[in-house]
């Protein structure tokens, strides 16, 4: 399958995205925030469409189902490293966060090498979802429309943060399961 396909293309462009966020976000002022919520936001949803269209049109690639998931990770752990530079989010916080992902990638390859295939749950998802919405709530970083983006941000990173742990959670005890099963069925 070529590598020229409109999911690959997206997934590539997500990390792309990535130098224009850092670059509105280092300059203080509404303005400069909003920009960079809002091209974070559009490569959030460059996540949503490109595996949809990839199953749509029958271009699932092993190149996207490698780097679509590092891209997503990518992109996430360089915005909190930037809310945490802007003095945005604490970094212990982020460092929790990002020390999770590296955990749980490690493990889902892990099990992979040994053909256990670790499946997304809900929680997962989840987790995801809350991580996006508290990093453009806190890169616009204002009240806008009479909405309040910081105290929505906080509340959403502690959400993140919450949802993070305990999906990490769910994804060592569904390995430790998967191997005591199989060591279950091993023994005479």
């Amino acid at each position: 399958m070529s590598l020229h396909t409109v999911p690959n293309w997206l997934t590539l462009g997500r990390v792309l995205s990535l130098p224009l966020i850092i670059f509105f976000s280092s300059f203080p002022g509404k303005g400069f925030g909003i920009t960079a919520a809002v091209i974070f936001s559009l490569a959030a949803i460059t996540d949503l469409l490109d595996g949809y269209i990839a199953r749509k049109r029958g271009q699932v690639s092993d190149f996207g189902k490698l780097v679509d998931p590092i891209a997503d990770k990518i992109i996430v752990a360089a915005a909190f490293v930037m809310l945490v530079h802007l003095g945005r989010a604490p970094a212990w916080i982020v460092a929790l966060i990002i020390c999770r992902e590296f955990a749980v990638s490690g493990l889902r390859a892990y099990a992979g090498t040994q053909n256990i295939v670790i499946e997304a749950r809900f929680m997962g998802k989840t987790k995801t979802t809350l991580q996006v919405l508290a990093i453009i709530c806190l890169l616009v970083n204002f009240n806008l429309w009479g909405f309040p983006f910081v105290e929505a941000g906080w509340i959403l990173l502690i959400a993140a943060f919450l949802a993070t742990i305990w999906s990490g959670y769910e994804y060592f005890a569904d390995y430790y399961a998967v191997l005591k099963k199989a060591h279950k069925s091993e023994s005479p």
